[in-house]
């Protein structure tokens, strides 16, 4: 079957996606200021032929940092943009907040960036989380749902109409006349609810005319913004059947929306453990699970599921929980937990581990050929047109993928034996995007 190939991203995140990674003595929890470290990172996906790599972003530190271990060391686009350097082919995908960042501010950086990488950006546009991160910004807390996302809404529209501001074409460079065509360069004079802004642009158009959007939203109100402008979703699911579920209502919606549902990529996390054997992978799974702070992890378990976990046994399996129905706190993790206990029949210290390594993503623990069927499997059924890739270390982890798993997906025709695109839009298949000026700007010469 499989008639489509797999889109991957890494998501680069600190020393490795589990918790506790950067407790391994052999970690790189020294090396986070270090961008030969991140370069290492990229070359090694580039070498995997992966599509981008992806750095989320937070703009406060974490209550659990101190001993969760590192999250964010540099700023996503700086680091990009010297990633864009060591780089030739991969694409560079960042996070983005809209409600921190102007318009204008975020979509002139990104295009930047586009230019100096030849086409290769992609932009998750977020609403944040924490009121934490607001009141770094002069902000008293982040706001409620809605208007987040009525800003975030907002945000894109103009972003969108900014990149088509200054299109390519409108640079002559005459040398006895215009440097510029007057009228392809027009301000887009928005005023709205959140923002007003003039523009043009003062960055042309870029080899792709606009990053690629992703978005990451799992609440009504994200799937509804995804649906209207995403050309790639990164989802939640711990298992093939709630990625199933998520795809079938996000792919609903982009249809509602006017759009082709096919045009969008919908790539959940995925955690993978890969070794040789099987036991080989479970010992690395068991390694790092045996390096976390089990206290710590029991009593934020114990919130989890409203109970006292102080007694439980780690390596027995984990105590039946009350059905989701009689559960009375919040049941969004608690309805997770409870499917990576269907879904993997973990004991206690394996729980912890899945936990501490993707929250409430997909984990894979196996061979290479096992790993490649899972992945088969989604992509067949519709649950996945690919993987934002959260290996549980690094640079381990995404080493193991591209050595074990990438040569095992090519010999089954899942993913690329070579680049053939020079962008992003390229490497995903999509074409350059509509314009989003009105219809007289945009039926105007050029």
């Amino acid at each position: 079957m499989s008639p489509k190939q797999l889109k991957l991203n890494l998501f680069i995140y600190g020393a490795g996606h589990h918790q506790a990674a950067w407790r391994d003595p052999d970690s790189a929890a020294e090396r986070l200021g270090d961008t030969g470290y991140y370069t290492q990172l990229a070359q090694t996906a580039e070498r995997g032929l992966l599509d981008a790599v992806f750095l989320a972003d937070g703009q406060s530190v974490s209550p659990q940092a101190a001993k969760a271990g590192p999250t964010w060391f540099y700023e996503p686009l700086t680091l990009l943009s010297a990633l864009s350097q060591h780089t030739e082919h991969i694409g560079l995908v960042c996070t983005v907040s809209s409600s921190f960042y102007s318009p204008f501010h975020a979509a002139r950086m990104l295009a930047s960036l586009d230019h100096l990488s030849g086409g290769r950006v992609g932009v998750n546009v977020v609403t944040s989380m924490w009121d934490a991160e607001a009141q770094n910004h002069s902000m008293p807390g982040l706001g409620d749902h809605d208007t987040r996302y009525a800003r975030a809404d907002e945000f894109i529209q103009v972003v969108r109409r900014l990149w088509d501001s200054f299109p390519a074409q409108a640079i002559q460079a005459s040398r006895d006349g215009d440097f510029a065509n007057p009228e392809l360069l027009q301000p887009i004079e928005h005023v709205g609810e959140h923002f007003t802004v003039r523009g043009p642009l003062n960055v042309p158009g870029g080899p792709q005319r606009a990053p690629v959007l992703f978005q990451a939203g799992s609440s009504p109100q994200g799937r509804e913004l995804a649906a209207k402008y995403a050309e790639a979703v990164y989802a939640v699911a711990a298992d093939q059947q709630m990625a199933l579920e998520y795809g079938t209502d996000l792919r609903s919606r982009i249809t509602a929306a006017g759009r082709d549902p096919e045009a969008v990529a919908i790539m959940p996390g995925l955690v993978t453990y890969v070794g040789r054997t099987h036991e080989e992978a479970r010992a690395k799974q068991r390694r790092l699970n045996e390096l976390l702070p089990t206290g710590d992890a029991l009593k934020q378990l114990g919130v989890f599921v409203q109970q006292d976990t102080s007694g439980w046994d780690l390596d027995a399996p984990v105590p039946e929980l009350p059905p989701l129905h009689s559960f009375t706190g919040p049941k969004g993790r608690y309805a997770t937990i409870q499917r990576l206990i269907a879904v993997h029949q973990p004991t206690v210290r394996e729980l912890l581990g899945l936990l501490a390594a993707g929250g409430g993503h997909a984990t894979m623990i196996g061979t290479p050929q096992s790993i490649a069927d899972e992945m088969e499997q989604w992509l067949d059924c519709g649950a996945a047109d690919g993987f934002n890739l959260m290996p549980p270390t690094l640079p381990g982890g995404i080493a193991d993928f591209v050595d074990l798993v990438i040569p095992e997906l090519q010999r089954r025709g899942l993913f690329r034996t070579a680049y053939s695109s020079s962008t992003l839009r390229g490497h995903l298949g999509l074409g350059l995007p509509a314009s989003s000026r009105p219809r007289e700007e945009a039926s105007q010469p050029g």
